[in-house]
Protein backbone atom coordinates (compact mmCIF):
# COMPACT_ATOMS: atom_id res chain seq x y z
CA UNK A 1 0.00 0.00 0.00
CA UNK A 2 1.37 3.43 -0.88
CA UNK A 3 2.56 5.79 1.83
CA UNK A 4 -0.06 8.17 3.20
CA UNK A 5 -0.34 11.52 1.45
CA UNK A 6 2.26 13.92 2.83
CA UNK A 7 0.85 16.98 4.55
CA UNK A 8 0.09 19.66 1.99
CA UNK A 9 0.61 17.38 -1.02
CA UNK A 10 -1.92 17.90 -3.83
CA UNK A 11 -4.62 15.24 -4.09
CA UNK A 12 -6.67 14.34 -7.11
CA UNK A 13 -10.12 12.96 -7.57
CA UNK A 14 -10.35 10.15 -10.06
CA UNK A 15 -11.78 11.28 -13.41
CA UNK A 16 -15.09 9.63 -14.21
CA UNK A 17 -14.57 7.23 -17.07
CA UNK A 18 -12.00 9.29 -19.00
CA UNK A 19 -10.30 7.35 -21.77
CA UNK A 20 -8.56 9.43 -24.39
CA UNK A 21 -5.76 7.67 -26.22
CA UNK A 22 -3.88 9.36 -29.07
CA UNK A 23 -2.78 6.47 -31.20
CA UNK A 24 -0.43 4.62 -28.88
CA UNK A 25 -2.77 1.66 -28.59
CA UNK A 26 -0.20 -0.77 -29.95
CA UNK A 27 2.35 0.52 -27.49
CA UNK A 28 -0.20 0.32 -24.71
CA UNK A 29 -0.79 -3.33 -25.49
CA UNK A 30 2.95 -3.93 -25.29
CA UNK A 31 3.09 -2.00 -22.02
CA UNK A 32 0.27 -3.99 -20.48
CA UNK A 33 1.74 -7.27 -21.71
CA UNK A 34 5.14 -6.42 -20.33
CA UNK A 35 4.00 -5.27 -16.91
CA UNK A 36 3.88 -8.10 -14.38
CA UNK A 37 5.31 -8.88 -10.98
CA UNK A 38 7.19 -11.52 -9.03
CA UNK A 39 7.36 -14.26 -11.67
CA UNK A 40 10.26 -16.67 -11.27
CA UNK A 41 12.20 -17.30 -14.44
CA UNK A 42 15.46 -19.10 -15.10
CA UNK A 43 17.59 -17.60 -17.85
CA UNK A 44 21.16 -17.43 -19.18
CA UNK A 45 23.85 -15.60 -21.25
CA UNK A 46 26.32 -12.68 -21.66
CA UNK A 47 29.88 -12.11 -20.58
CA UNK A 48 32.15 -9.81 -18.58
CA UNK A 49 34.20 -9.71 -15.44
CA UNK A 50 35.23 -7.29 -12.57
CA UNK A 51 34.67 -3.37 -10.42
CA UNK A 52 35.54 0.84 -10.24
CA UNK A 53 33.97 5.93 -10.32
CA UNK A 54 35.34 9.30 -9.94
CA UNK A 55 33.72 12.53 -10.88
CA UNK A 56 30.93 12.17 -13.41
CA UNK A 57 30.39 10.33 -16.68
CA UNK A 58 33.40 9.22 -18.63
CA UNK A 59 35.42 6.17 -19.51
CA UNK A 60 35.37 5.09 -15.88
CA UNK A 61 38.38 2.84 -16.28
CA UNK A 62 40.84 4.87 -14.22
CA UNK A 63 41.55 4.63 -10.54
CA UNK A 64 38.60 5.17 -8.23
CA UNK A 65 38.22 8.12 -5.89
CA UNK A 66 38.39 7.48 -2.14
CA UNK A 67 35.98 9.30 0.21
CA UNK A 68 35.41 9.09 3.94
CA UNK A 69 32.65 6.94 5.39
CA UNK A 70 29.43 8.92 5.89
CA UNK A 71 26.47 8.70 8.23
CA UNK A 72 22.88 9.36 7.17
CA UNK A 73 23.22 12.90 8.55
CA UNK A 74 26.39 13.74 6.60
CA UNK A 75 25.63 11.78 3.44
CA UNK A 76 27.03 13.58 0.39
CA UNK A 77 28.37 10.75 -1.79
CA UNK A 78 25.97 7.82 -1.34
CA UNK A 79 27.44 6.16 -4.44
CA UNK A 80 30.73 5.50 -2.63
CA UNK A 81 31.10 1.74 -2.17
CA UNK A 82 33.48 -0.85 -0.74
CA UNK A 83 36.75 -1.54 -2.51
CA UNK A 84 36.67 -4.47 -4.95
CA UNK A 85 37.87 -7.92 -3.94
CA UNK A 86 37.85 -11.37 -5.46
CA UNK A 87 37.89 -13.13 -2.08
CA UNK A 88 35.13 -15.62 -1.24
CA UNK A 89 33.30 -14.58 1.92
CA UNK A 90 30.19 -16.23 3.39
CA UNK A 91 27.74 -14.68 0.91
CA UNK A 92 29.75 -15.62 -2.18
CA UNK A 93 30.40 -19.10 -0.78
CA UNK A 94 26.67 -19.62 -0.22
CA UNK A 95 25.98 -18.65 -3.85
CA UNK A 96 28.69 -21.01 -5.10
CA UNK A 97 27.34 -23.89 -3.02
CA UNK A 98 23.89 -23.27 -4.46
CA UNK A 99 25.28 -23.09 -7.99
CA UNK A 100 22.97 -20.26 -9.00
CA UNK A 101 22.91 -16.49 -8.55
CA UNK A 102 19.38 -15.19 -7.86
CA UNK A 103 18.87 -11.69 -9.23
CA UNK A 104 15.88 -9.37 -8.92
CA UNK A 105 15.19 -7.65 -12.25
CA UNK A 106 12.51 -5.82 -14.19
CA UNK A 107 10.59 -7.25 -17.11
CA UNK A 108 8.77 -4.08 -18.15
CA UNK A 109 11.50 -1.45 -18.73
CA UNK A 110 12.26 -1.36 -22.44
CA UNK A 111 15.98 -1.70 -23.20
CA UNK A 112 16.86 -2.22 -19.51
CA UNK A 113 14.98 -5.33 -18.39
CA UNK A 114 12.11 -6.42 -20.63
CA UNK A 115 10.56 -9.62 -21.92
CA UNK A 116 10.52 -10.29 -25.64
CA UNK A 117 7.31 -11.63 -27.23
CA UNK A 118 6.97 -15.42 -27.41
CA UNK A 119 7.90 -17.04 -30.73
CA UNK A 120 5.83 -19.64 -32.56
CA UNK A 121 7.55 -21.96 -35.05
CA UNK A 122 5.83 -24.48 -37.32
CA UNK A 123 8.01 -27.58 -37.60
CA UNK A 124 8.34 -29.69 -40.81
CA UNK A 125 6.02 -32.34 -39.36
CA UNK A 126 3.28 -29.73 -38.99
CA UNK A 127 3.47 -29.39 -35.22
CA UNK A 128 3.79 -25.97 -33.64
CA UNK A 129 6.54 -25.15 -31.18
CA UNK A 130 6.09 -22.13 -28.92
CA UNK A 131 9.08 -20.57 -27.18
CA UNK A 132 8.46 -18.21 -24.25
CA UNK A 133 9.81 -14.68 -24.40
CA UNK A 134 13.30 -13.96 -23.07
CA UNK A 135 14.44 -11.35 -20.59
CA UNK A 136 16.79 -8.91 -22.28
CA UNK A 137 18.31 -5.47 -21.79
CA UNK A 138 21.22 -3.55 -20.30
CA UNK A 139 20.56 -4.68 -16.72
CA UNK A 140 20.07 -8.27 -17.82
CA UNK A 141 23.47 -8.29 -19.53
CA UNK A 142 25.11 -6.93 -16.37
CA UNK A 143 23.45 -9.57 -14.19
CA UNK A 144 24.69 -12.32 -16.50
CA UNK A 145 28.21 -10.89 -16.37
CA UNK A 146 28.17 -11.04 -12.56
CA UNK A 147 26.94 -14.65 -12.66
CA UNK A 148 29.71 -15.60 -15.07
CA UNK A 149 32.38 -13.98 -12.90
CA UNK A 150 31.21 -15.72 -9.72
CA UNK A 151 30.02 -19.08 -11.05
CA UNK A 152 31.83 -19.43 -14.36
CA UNK A 153 28.73 -19.32 -16.56
CA UNK A 154 26.29 -16.61 -17.53
CA UNK A 155 23.66 -19.36 -17.54
CA UNK A 156 24.09 -19.85 -13.78
CA UNK A 157 21.48 -17.23 -12.93
CA UNK A 158 17.86 -17.25 -11.87
CA UNK A 159 15.96 -14.06 -12.65
CA UNK A 160 13.16 -13.09 -10.34
CA UNK A 161 11.06 -10.21 -11.62
CA UNK A 162 10.07 -7.73 -8.93
CA UNK A 163 8.08 -4.47 -8.97
CA UNK A 164 9.73 -1.18 -8.08
CA UNK A 165 8.25 -1.04 -4.60
CA UNK A 166 9.48 -4.56 -3.70
CA UNK A 167 13.18 -4.22 -4.53
CA UNK A 168 14.37 -3.64 -0.97
CA UNK A 169 11.94 -6.15 0.53
CA UNK A 170 13.17 -8.86 -1.86
CA UNK A 171 16.73 -8.37 -0.61
CA UNK A 172 15.79 -8.19 3.05
CA UNK A 173 13.73 -11.40 2.85
CA UNK A 174 16.49 -13.29 1.02
CA UNK A 175 14.39 -13.92 -2.09
CA UNK A 176 17.20 -12.54 -4.20
CA UNK A 177 20.97 -12.16 -3.83
CA UNK A 178 21.16 -8.99 -5.89
CA UNK A 179 18.85 -6.41 -7.42
CA UNK A 180 19.93 -5.18 -10.86
CA UNK A 181 16.91 -3.08 -11.74
CA UNK A 182 17.59 0.58 -12.60
CA UNK A 183 17.88 1.24 -8.86
CA UNK A 184 19.09 4.69 -7.90
CA UNK A 185 21.62 4.99 -5.09
CA UNK A 186 20.65 7.64 -2.55
CA UNK A 187 21.22 8.56 1.09
CA UNK A 188 17.94 7.04 2.26
CA UNK A 189 18.46 3.70 0.53
CA UNK A 190 22.02 3.14 1.74
CA UNK A 191 20.55 2.84 5.23
CA UNK A 192 18.41 -0.07 3.98
CA UNK A 193 20.60 -1.92 1.46
CA UNK A 194 24.22 -1.90 0.32
CA UNK A 195 25.19 -0.81 -3.19
CA UNK A 196 27.94 -1.52 -5.64
CA UNK A 197 29.79 1.35 -7.26
CA UNK A 198 27.70 3.27 -9.79
CA UNK A 199 27.28 1.70 -13.21
CA UNK A 200 25.11 4.36 -14.92
CA UNK A 201 24.42 8.08 -14.50
CA UNK A 202 20.82 9.26 -14.86
CA UNK A 203 18.55 12.11 -13.84
CA UNK A 204 14.86 12.69 -13.28
CA UNK A 205 12.93 14.11 -16.23
CA UNK A 206 9.35 14.68 -17.38
CA UNK A 207 7.65 12.57 -20.06
CA UNK A 208 4.44 13.85 -21.68
CA UNK A 209 2.56 13.78 -25.00
CA UNK A 210 4.23 15.83 -27.72
CA UNK A 211 1.07 17.97 -27.92
CA UNK A 212 1.08 18.67 -24.17
CA UNK A 213 1.61 22.22 -22.82
CA UNK A 214 3.92 20.70 -20.19
CA UNK A 215 7.43 22.00 -20.83
CA UNK A 216 9.39 20.18 -18.12
CA UNK A 217 9.87 20.10 -14.37
CA UNK A 218 8.48 23.58 -13.85
CA UNK A 219 5.28 25.56 -13.26
CA UNK A 220 3.74 24.03 -16.40
CA UNK A 221 3.01 20.99 -14.17
CA UNK A 222 0.63 23.03 -11.99
CA UNK A 223 -2.71 21.23 -11.75
CA UNK A 224 -1.49 18.40 -13.99
CA UNK A 225 -1.88 14.77 -12.93
CA UNK A 226 1.59 13.25 -12.72
CA UNK A 227 2.32 9.52 -12.47
CA UNK A 228 5.30 8.00 -10.62
CA UNK A 229 6.27 4.56 -9.35
CA UNK A 230 5.80 3.86 -5.66
CA UNK A 231 9.10 3.91 -3.80
CA UNK A 232 10.85 5.74 -6.66
CA UNK A 233 13.14 8.76 -6.46
CA UNK A 234 10.70 10.52 -8.82
CA UNK A 235 7.98 10.35 -6.17
CA UNK A 236 10.41 11.69 -3.58
CA UNK A 237 11.33 14.56 -5.90
CA UNK A 238 7.68 15.56 -6.25
CA UNK A 239 7.24 15.36 -2.49
CA UNK A 240 10.01 17.93 -2.15
CA UNK A 241 8.83 20.20 -4.96
CA UNK A 242 5.75 19.53 -7.05
CA UNK A 243 5.13 22.91 -8.73
CA UNK A 244 1.45 22.35 -7.91
CA UNK A 245 1.31 19.02 -9.74
CA UNK A 246 -1.19 16.42 -8.53
CA UNK A 247 0.85 13.29 -7.85
CA UNK A 248 -1.19 11.52 -5.15
CA UNK A 249 -4.82 10.54 -5.53
CA UNK A 250 -7.57 10.68 -2.96
CA UNK A 251 -7.87 6.89 -3.29
CA UNK A 252 -6.37 4.90 -0.44
CA UNK A 253 -4.46 2.55 -2.73
CA UNK A 254 -6.58 -0.53 -2.00
CA UNK A 255 -8.03 -2.82 -4.63
CA UNK A 256 -11.45 -1.19 -4.33
CA UNK A 257 -10.05 2.34 -4.29
CA UNK A 258 -6.84 2.29 -6.36
CA UNK A 259 -4.42 5.18 -6.66
CA UNK A 260 -4.00 5.77 -10.40
CA UNK A 261 -1.08 8.16 -9.96
CA UNK A 262 1.27 5.97 -7.90
CA UNK A 263 1.96 2.61 -9.53
CA UNK A 264 3.96 -0.54 -8.61
CA UNK A 265 5.86 -0.64 -11.93
CA UNK A 266 7.03 2.43 -13.81
CA UNK A 267 5.77 1.20 -17.19
CA UNK A 268 2.23 1.35 -15.79
CA UNK A 269 2.65 5.13 -15.99
CA UNK A 270 3.05 4.95 -19.77
CA UNK A 271 -0.19 2.97 -20.07
CA UNK A 272 -1.96 5.53 -17.83
CA UNK A 273 -0.58 8.34 -19.99
CA UNK A 274 -1.81 6.65 -23.16
CA UNK A 275 -5.29 6.18 -21.70
CA UNK A 276 -5.53 9.81 -20.62
CA UNK A 277 -5.64 9.00 -16.92
CA UNK A 278 -2.57 11.14 -16.26
CA UNK A 279 -1.05 14.17 -17.98
CA UNK A 280 2.64 13.51 -17.45
CA UNK A 281 5.16 11.08 -15.98
CA UNK A 282 8.26 11.80 -13.90
CA UNK A 283 10.96 9.14 -13.99
CA UNK A 284 14.65 8.58 -14.75
CA UNK A 285 15.56 10.01 -18.16
CA UNK A 286 16.99 6.60 -19.08
CA UNK A 287 13.64 4.87 -18.49
CA UNK A 288 11.73 7.75 -20.08
CA UNK A 289 13.85 7.46 -23.23
CA UNK A 290 12.88 3.80 -23.51
CA UNK A 291 9.19 4.67 -23.13
CA UNK A 292 9.46 7.40 -25.77
CA UNK A 293 10.99 4.78 -28.08
CA UNK A 294 7.92 2.59 -27.51
CA UNK A 295 5.41 5.35 -28.25
CA UNK A 296 6.27 8.08 -30.78
CA UNK A 297 3.39 10.23 -29.47
CA UNK A 298 5.30 11.04 -26.26
CA UNK A 299 8.60 12.81 -25.64
CA UNK A 300 10.99 13.95 -22.94
CA UNK A 301 10.19 17.50 -21.80
CA UNK A 302 12.76 20.00 -20.62
CA UNK A 303 16.04 18.79 -19.19
CA UNK A 304 16.82 16.39 -16.39
CA UNK A 305 16.72 18.08 -13.00
CA UNK A 306 18.77 15.71 -10.84
CA UNK A 307 22.02 13.77 -11.12
CA UNK A 308 21.73 10.21 -9.85
CA UNK A 309 23.46 6.87 -10.25
CA UNK A 310 22.25 3.31 -10.69
CA UNK A 311 23.92 0.65 -8.57
CA UNK A 312 23.61 -3.09 -7.96
CA UNK A 313 21.81 -3.52 -4.62
CA UNK A 314 22.84 -6.14 -2.04
CA UNK A 315 21.46 -7.03 1.38
CA UNK A 316 23.07 -5.02 4.16
CA UNK A 317 25.90 -6.97 5.79
CA UNK A 318 26.82 -9.01 2.71
CA UNK A 319 30.03 -7.02 2.27
CA UNK A 320 31.93 -9.78 0.50
CA UNK A 321 29.28 -9.88 -2.22
CA UNK A 322 29.41 -6.09 -2.62
CA UNK A 323 33.19 -6.28 -3.04
CA UNK A 324 32.89 -9.12 -5.55
CA UNK A 325 30.34 -7.20 -7.64
CA UNK A 326 32.66 -4.17 -7.58
CA UNK A 327 35.44 -6.44 -8.81
CA UNK A 328 33.22 -7.51 -11.71
CA UNK A 329 32.49 -3.86 -12.52
CA UNK A 330 36.20 -3.00 -12.81
CA UNK A 331 36.54 -5.10 -15.96
CA UNK A 332 32.97 -4.47 -17.11
CA UNK A 333 33.74 -0.78 -17.48
CA UNK A 334 36.65 -1.57 -19.80
CA UNK A 335 34.66 -2.85 -22.76
CA UNK A 336 31.52 -4.87 -21.99
CA UNK A 337 29.76 -1.75 -20.64
CA UNK A 338 30.34 0.10 -23.91
CA UNK A 339 29.13 -2.90 -25.92
CA UNK A 340 25.93 -3.14 -23.85
CA UNK A 341 25.33 0.61 -24.15
CA UNK A 342 25.76 0.50 -27.93
CA UNK A 343 23.41 -2.49 -28.19
CA UNK A 344 20.60 -1.34 -25.92
CA UNK A 345 20.70 2.38 -25.19
CA UNK A 346 22.72 4.48 -27.60
CA UNK A 347 19.96 4.91 -30.20
CA UNK A 348 17.50 6.37 -27.69
CA UNK A 349 19.94 7.82 -25.15
CA UNK A 350 22.87 9.09 -27.25
CA UNK A 351 25.92 11.09 -26.22
CA UNK A 352 27.13 9.10 -23.21
CA UNK A 353 30.90 8.73 -23.40
CA UNK A 354 31.19 5.92 -20.87
CA UNK A 355 30.23 4.66 -17.43
CA UNK A 356 30.79 6.68 -14.26
CA UNK A 357 34.16 5.97 -12.67
CA UNK A 358 33.99 4.29 -9.26
CA UNK A 359 34.03 6.06 -5.90
CA UNK A 360 35.26 4.06 -2.91
CA UNK A 361 34.96 4.65 0.82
Amino acid sequence: MPDPVPKGAPRARRPAGRLRGWGGVGSMAVACALTASLALVALPRTAADEGGRGGGPGPGVGRGVQVSAESAETCRTPEASLRPSGADGPSVTRIKNRGKLVVGVDQSSYKWGFRTPPTVTRLPDGTVKEEPGRLEGFDIDLAKAIAKAILGSEDAVIFRTIPTNQRIAALESGKVDLVVRTMTINCKRIQQVAFSTAYFEVGQQVLAPKSSPVTGYDTSLSGKRVCTAEGSTAYEALEEKSFGAVFKEAGDGTKDDPDLLTVPNQLDCLARLQMGEVDAVVTDNALAAGQAAQDPAVELKGSRFTTEYYGVAVKLGNDDLVRRVNQVLVQYRQGPWQAAYAKWLKADLPGIAGPPAPTYK
